[in-house]
């Protein structure tokens, strides 16, 4: 197939963006510009923009909010949306299939929860900023894969998936302590509300409907605006509209196999006409390939797919770029020494790497799992300290844990710092005992 001139001018954009570790590159960019902007003559402009007010609504019904409040309850549900269909597609054939596999990602991830929360819990026992105990509890994946890559091939496999693993089940605590523990006053009405429209995303999957757009509809249209107005984090509204997501396939491999191959020699049968348009004849079989391809896939992976680069090089930047800002205009060394900074700090560097290497270790003692063979406990420590970069959910969780404007900022400086340290030591401990070369396929 001859390369047109516009794929040539995509090809270092296309490669970007397939390159997964290159989101971590993305949104630490991000990420700086966000403080630069913030301390700069443009500081206010910038702050006062995610400040602008936009409304939805439709036969009376209006909902205002802030840009900033938008993409934290609106362009963030996309992101838990895939961690869902993640998560799902992991319990169903991937590392948390098997109960043998999962323990040890599972186990890490418990540890590496417990042990933050306790740490941020002791340094602000009795105070009102107890309530951030939840900020230092999960692992950023994109920042944490992204410093990963930079070891190249001399990472094995299974440390990859050890760490994803590890990540999509922390999310899954930081989604259900979200869901439970930050949720403003219920509505009933409008939780009863988005329950009839989960039952009806449910019914649809269990009827075989396969339509992503129907979905779609009834899940941001229904489902997500409902909890939305009842209270609930609407965030949460992603999570439960990806485990609805069909993850079956029309049919199987054979069957595709056999009618795919019959497809091609009718297509081959078709005398060509000699110019660039299809013969009726050949768009006909090109279309009952296309809706064979699509019947071959599940919804679930198709969304995935589609949806992973995104979320990535969209929603998770555009999110830096609203939250990752500090002025430091009037911050001064009091200011990191805080019982939030210090408790956030300190839960991400120390309790992350206590709680996923000890818990870790323990369940290895017990007999419950066993590390990979290619992985040392030495890997482990690289591995733990590399789970302390906390920023997309640490940052999420922050505002829904603080309405002090200090507190907020007390708790970014320490996110911010532990995820710059953790990164930078978990680097070089892997990088001094990793094997010289190794096998990253």
């Amino acid at each position: 197939m001859k390369p047109e001139a516009i794929d040539h001018l995509l090809k270092p954009f296309n490669s970007f963006v397939r390159n997964e570790s290159s989101a971590g590159v993305f949104l630490l960019i991000c990420s700086v510009a966000a403080l630069i902007l913030s301390n700069s003559p443009w500081q206010d402009e910038f702050h006062h923009f995610w400040e602008h007010e936009f409304t939805i609504g439709i036969a009376g019904y209006a909902i205002s909010n802030t840009l900033h409040h938008w993409i934290n309850d609106g362009l963030m549900a996309m992101f838990f949306f895939v961690v869902g269909l993640e998560l799902k597609r992991e319990i169903m054939a991937g590392e948390l299939s098997s109960p043998r596999n999962a323990i040890l990602p599972l186990t890490a991830a418990v540890g590496g929860m417990l042990f933050p929360a306790l740490i941020f819990a002791l340094f602000n026992y009795d105070k009102p900023s107890s309530s951030g105990w939840g900020i230092p509890m999960a692992t950023d994946i994109a920042f944490a894969l992204g410093i990963l890559s930079l070891l190249g091939n001399r990472v094995p496999i299974s440390v990859k998936i050890f760490l994803t693993a590890l990540a999509i089940a922390d999310d899954l605590g930081a989604v259900l302590v979200i869901a439970i523990f930050y949720t403003s006053d219920i509505s009933l009405l409008n939780l009863a509300t988005g329950a009839v429209f989960m039952i009806t995303l449910l019914t649809a999957n269990y009827m075989g409907v396969r339509n992503t757009v129907f979905y779609g509809i009834v899940g941001i249209g229904g489902l997500w605006l409902a909890f939305l107005m009842s209270g609930v984090h609407a965030t949460i509204a992603g999570v439960l509209a990806a485990l609805a997501i069909p993850a079956r396939t029309k049919i199987d491999e054979v069957g595709f196999s056999t009618r795919l191959k019959n497809y091609v020699k009718e297509f081959e049968n078709i005398p060509p006409n000699d110019v660039t348009l299809l013969e009726p004849e050949q768009l006909h079989i090109i279309d009952k390939i296309s809706k064979l391809t699509k019947a071959a896939s599940t919804p679930l992976q198709r969304l995935e797919h589609a949806l992973h680069p995104i979320v990535l090089f969209v929603v998770m930047p555009i999110f830096a770029l609203a939250n990752a800002g500090i002025s430091l205009k009037g911050i001064s060394f009091s200011d990191a020494i805080t019982p939030v900074s210090l408790g956030v700090f300190f839960g991400l560097l120390v309790g992350k790497f206590v709680g996923v290497v000890g818990t870790s270790w323990l369940a290895i003692k017990m007999g419950w799992a066993q590390l990979p063979s290619d992985m040392s406990f030495k890997i482990l420590y690289g591995v733990g300290m590399l789970a302390g970069i906390g920023f997309t959910m640490s940052l999420f969780i922050t505002n829904l844990a603080f309405n002090s404007p200090d507190n907020i900022v007390e708790a970014k400086i320490g996110v911010l710092s532990a995820s710059i340290i953790a990164g930078t030591i978990g680097y070089f401990l892997l990088k001094k005992t990793l094997p010289a070369s190794g096998n990253s396929r």
